[in-house]
């Protein structure tokens, strides 16, 4: 945890003061051993950063005075979207995703997505919620990515994608493409990303009528991560 997302309810009504009372006092106490007069990153979700000075530890609280002086990092100008993924590997994805710094996310569908992926509590917007703050701690950010989930593939691509790549170079990852990625666009993006092994033809195809240019990242077979990961890197 790089950065201690606060929220509104955490002040100290009339002051500029948190009082702290869940998962992120034990870190402050266990992880970074913190003691009164210490200071430490915060940001107030989806408002500025800044420190926060510890006044008081007590067993089941901390406070500290915080001043929040600075804006938060620059999003990317990137619209990330990508099949729907095993409910273990998409905490992880979404995690990653927020923390570096994309704020618009469409999870979609594709023909090798399990229709059991979609039944899942990940989906939830709690649990959603919890994956994100905890890649605003990662990447020292505090505004709450955007997340759509879209579980039909036809509708979504004839319906809504045009408008949404509407000023943006929109690029589909697939494997079997001669093009390469090219490397720092310098404008506006949208990247769409299979599942584990690709989209198939058809999606494929589809998305280039819409606009689309397929591209690959190399001869190697990667995990989904990996491939936002790099792809995102080059392009941005």
């Amino acid at each position: 945890m790089n950065l201690i997302i606060l929220s509104k309810n955490d002040f100290i009504e009339g002051t500029e003061q948190v009082s702290i009372q869940d998962y992120r006092l034990e870190h402050i106490i266990n992880v970074n051993k913190s003691s009164v007069g210490d200071g430490l990153r915060v940001g107030l979700v989806n408002g500025n950063i800044g420190n926060g000075m510890i006044t008081r530890i007590e067993e089941n609280k901390v406070e500290m005075n915080v001043v929040l002086d600075r804006k938060p990092p620059a999003p990317l100008q990137l619209t990330l979207i990508f099949a729907m993924v095993r409910p273990r590997v998409f905490k992880r994805v979404i995690t990653q995703v927020s923390a570096m710094g994309i704020k618009k996310i469409i999870v979609i569908n594709s023909y090798r997505v399990e229709k059991s992926f979609w039944k899942s509590p990940v989906l939830g917007k709690k649990s959603l919620n919890k994956y994100l703050i905890t890649g605003l701690e990662q990447g020292q950010d505090t505004i709450v990515p955007d997340v759509l989930v879209r579980p039909l593939f036809k509708p979504f691509v004839e319906d809504e994608l045009p408008d949404i790549i509407k000023g943006t170079e929109p690029f589909v990852a697939h494997p079997y493409t001669s093009e390469p990625c090219p490397y720092n666009i310098g404008s506006p993006v949208t990247l769409a990303i299979g599942p584990e092994g690709g989209f198939i033809p058809y999606e494929v195809e589809k998305l280039i009528e819409c606009g689309f240019t397929a591209v690959h990242l190399g001869e190697r077979t990667l995990h989904v991560e990996s491939v936002i990961s790099g792809l995102v890197l080059r392009l941005m």
